[in-house]
């Protein structure tokens, strides 16, 4: 067990601009299931994310990251939007919520 990795409680980073201008554009029903997605993010061990069937986390592959970011990953946020976000340690760093299921994945 020494060499076991602890494991972490999720915590977030809404900090991006575009996130949040993505956030709070939403439709009121949207946002409210959003936020209530983020709730239950930030009660969850990043092995629950990784297993859990509503939220879908999955790599994006079509999406090229950041300049020191291994990969970009989509989360369902509501019932028809995704979020896109990398883990950063503890953290999950929220990029952009998009306005549709394609634009996730960088197509259309």
């Amino acid at each position: 067990m020494a060499n076991a990795k602890p494991e972490f409680v999720v915590r977030l980073d809404l900090n991006n601009p575009v996130f949040q201008s993505n956030l709070l554009q939403l439709q009121k029903v949207e946002r409210h299931a959003a936020l209530d997605t983020l709730n239950k993010l930030r009660q969850l061990y990043w092995n629950q994310v990784y297993r859990d069937d509503g939220l879908k986390w999955a790599k994006i592959s079509s999406v090229k990251p950041p300049v020191g970011v291994d990969a970009i990953y989509c989360l369902r946020t509501t019932q028809s939007r995704r979020a896109t976000a990398y883990r950063d340690g503890g953290f999950i760093r929220l990029l952009a919520i998009a306005p549709d299921h394609d634009s996730t994945y960088g197509r259309k």
